[in-house]
């Protein structure tokens, strides 16, 4: 018994050595841009050890960056990035030349199979699923993008936060910090300028309340896709809730100072500003002092 013990031990050691070897040579070659001897690495990888979890994000690096491809075009609006402008014969502007960056859809559907059987596979590694999460931006597949959050909350209620991040290291961020990384992405989604999202980040906020109902960032969230929209009423009900599990929270208080002031009720505005004044740090208490200046003349 104790023979089968030890052999085991070795083996297993063994196997690790030999797989961060493996990563270790694909992130040289990931970062040189060689993408022949990526792939020759990845295959002679998965013949060694198939079920090996960082075999799944090397692979889905493969092939997402090999997905990217990047074009001259020349366009009548003005690129992101580097570009150049191009005149006619009268000086006037004719368009401009850039780089466009597409996606090829075969590959990146390879590389999301791969991240997917990953997750199938370790359905604690928050760093697949965040990957996922980057690369889905990345595309602007926002739909999918939000499912891919989504599912990553509900996955949180199931292990309690108990996830872990490459090599199987524990994560230690927690709920505090894995909600902080959802929040960040309902920024994302809220700095596209794009309002038909804001669907998307109810979506999402409704979700960690389902599970988190005291997270005041998700409640305050939901009151921004009312307010944008002119729904008054329910963007300071969502308020109203956030500031009843702290009532000493001056942006939730300022904001919904500001949301009465949209609506048109001054004396609301009033009072939620002033108590904006009472427990605003120093910035807080300058902007609270100016609005209530406005408000009361």
């Amino acid at each position: 018994m104790k023979k089968k013990l030890a052999t085991l031990i070795i083996v297993f050691v063994s196997q690790t050595v030999m797989s961060q070897n493996y990563q270790t040579e694909f992130q040289e070659y990931f970062q040189a841009n060689d993408t022949i001897n990526q792939l020759k690495i990845l295959e002679k990888w998965q013949s060694k050890n198939p079920k090996d979890a960082e075999l799944y994000t090397s692979f889905f690096n493969y092939y997402i960056k090999k997905s990217r491809q990047e074009v001259l075009t020349f366009t009548n609006e003005e690129p992101n990035g580097d570009g150049f402008v191009l005149k006619d014969s009268l000086n006037q502007t004719a368009g401009f030349l850039g780089n466009q960056i597409y996606y090829n859809q075969r590959e990146l559907k390879k590389g999301f199979d791969k991240i997917d059987k990953g997750i199938e596979l370790y359905p604690n590694r928050l760093d697949m699923r965040f990957g996922k999460i980057y690369a889905l931006g990345e595309i602007t597949d926002w739909t999918n993008f939000t499912k891919e959050i989504i599912k990553t909350i509900e996955f949180s209620a199931k292990n309690n936060n108990l996830w872990t991040w490459t090599n199987h290291e524990k994560y230690d961020g927690g709920e505090k910090e894995f909600l902080l990384s959802i929040q960040s992405y309902q920024i994302q989604l809220y700095n596209t300028g794009n309002d038909d999202l804001l669907k998307n980040m109810r979506a999402i906020a409704n979700k960690v309340l389902e599970y988190y109902p005291n997270h005041i960032e998700s409640l305050s969230n939901i009151s921004i896709t009312y307010l944008l929209t002119g729904e008054y009423d329910k963007g300071i009900e969502s308020l109203l809730k956030a500031v009843k599990i702290n009532p000493k929270d001056f942006i939730v208080l300022s904001n919904i100072a500001y949301a009465y002031k949209l609506k048109g009720n001054k004396e609301k505005a009033i009072e939620y500003y002033e108590k904006t004044y009472e427990y605003g740090d120093e910035q807080a208490k300058q902007y609270a002092k100016q609005q209530l200046a406005q408000l009361k003349k």
